[in-house]
């Protein structure tokens, strides 16, 4: 099913991607050894992708980890915003990411004119801004959240009026949990924000017996039937604790490939067989391989804005 989705959005990169795949992981493997890198990859990315990967994971939680080693250089499959965190996290290594088009249709939901307007709107609210924003965005925010750590930093903010950019379905979400006013901004992740109920009903009827477990990045219809709600890394430890052998997934269809892995005894069904990232699978092993061997695709973070924006990010992680 998922391979079947993936030939029809992607039928050139899917054959790309298929040749010689071992032999250029080798090539990779050997690369990363001679530049002293690291390969980080999200759960999103292609498969053979993260079969080869140094570390595995959400979006911040791979340049946390990065910044802890003692590698020169960064590879990230991944997509801009996540480049822009490692770079400002590890502004002593080199940050590649294999295709700069690779963006975040989310992060563009908001400019940081758009925030600055909204600001002088709600001039008491604190600006808690998604880790999936421009590194600009983060810069003029006070705060930093995940998807997974989003209602602990809501609830470590003194003030009572809190301004959430930029994925209003995450905002929403999060509202749930708080007494606070919480403002969303109007953005969404396309590939969340389109599954349906309609989509839950029809795979819930041919799997009654499934849970379902989506990211909060859905809508809020979507979350109301959930049995689980939680981040990529959420899911993956939700999956593994529970006693269900079947597991209906709301979100990116390339975290399958580690579901599956790591659970080879259930059953894994994609909500939506359209829950495919572009930007995500932009990237092939052979960008990878040319991106390192001819170091290229360099991403960096103007001081001026690497330092609020870490300040953003280091306020949240200082939160216990």
């Amino acid at each position: 099913m998922r391979r079947r989705a993936l030939e029809k959005e992607f039928p050139v990169f899917i054959e790309r991607a298929l040749m010689n795949i071992p032999d250029m992981q080798t090539d990779i493997k050997e690369l990363l050894r001679e530049k002293n890198a690291i390969l980080l990859a999200h759960y999103y990315q292609r498969g053979e992708i993260q079969d080869v990967a140094d570390i595995l994971g959400d979006s911040l939680a791979l340049s946390m980890e990065a910044a802890k080693t003692d590698a020169e250089v960064i590879v990230f499959a991944g997509v801009q915003f996540m480049a822009e965190s490692a770079a400002i996290l590890s502004p002593d290594k080199t940050v590649l990411l294999p295709v700069l088009e690779a963006g975040c249709p989310l992060a563009d939901k908001i400019t940081l004119e758009q925030l600055k307007r909204a600001k002088e709107e709600h001039p008491d609210a604190v600006v808690v801004t998604y880790v999936n924003s421009s590194a600009e965005t983060k810069a003029e925010s006070d705060i930093c959240c995940t998807s997974g750590n989003a209602v602990r930093v809501i609830g470590s903010i003194d003030a009572e009026e809190i301004l959430m950019v930029p994925d209003g379905n995450l905002a929403r979400y999060t509202a749930r949990f708080t007494s606070k006013k919480v403002i969303p901004w109007q953005g969404f992740c396309y590939v969340h924000n389109q599954l349906s109920v309609a989509d839950i009903e029809q795979v819930k009827g041919r799997f009654p017996k499934a849970l379902l477990a989506v990211h909060p990045e859905c809508a809020e219809a979507v979350i109301d039937r959930a049995d689980f709600v939680g981040s990529t890394a959420g899911i993956i430890e939700f999956a593994a604790k529970t006693d269900a052998r079947e597991i209906i997934v709301g979100t990116e269809m390339g975290i399958m490939h580690q579901l599956e892995k790591r659970n080879p005894e259930k059953t894994f069904i994609p909500a939506s067989e359209h829950l495919i990232c572009r930007d995500m699978k932009k990237i092939r092993l052979e960008d990878i391989h040319d991106s390192l061997r001819e170091m290229k695709h360099v991403v960096t973070v103007p001081e001026e804005v690497r330092v609020p924006a870490y300040r953003a990010l280091e306020r949240m992680l200082s939160i216990p």
